[in-house]
């Protein structure tokens, strides 16, 4: 048993250096897998920060320049494609991602010589 603060402290970085020999290191934030729900709320994420995004400058707008709806309801439309837009670029860069995997999948190891 440990006896004094420096025992109890040099048995605690034995375990955290035990505990940290047991993990290998970490694959970047990139690489790792993503479920389908993952990518449905990246898109439904993005949608919805281009409609606020719209909502804010129209809404700022109509505040300075006096015109009430025109602008909010301008600017929400714009923020609308910007976001669906927004959300077509992910689903071909989820698209390329998984033609690229099937494709490495699909291709023979390369002979020797």
């Amino acid at each position: 048993m440990a006896n004094g603060p420096e025992d109890r402290l040099r048995e605690l970085e034995d375990r955290i250096k035990a505990a940290k020999r047991g993990t290998g290191p970490k694959k970047p934030h990139q690489e790792e897998h993503y479920s389908q729900a993952q990518h449905a709320w990246r898109m439904v994420i993005e949608l919805v920060a281009g409609l606020g995004i719209g909502f804010g400058i129209g809404y700022g707008l109509d505040a300075v320049l006096g015109t009430r709806p025109i602008m909010m309801v301008l600017f929400i439309l714009l923020g609308f494609a910007a976001g669906v837009q927004t959300m077509m670029r992910t689903a071909n860069e989820i698209q390329e991602e998984r033609k690229a995997q099937a494709a490495a999948k699909s291709d023979p190891p390369p002979m020797g010589d």
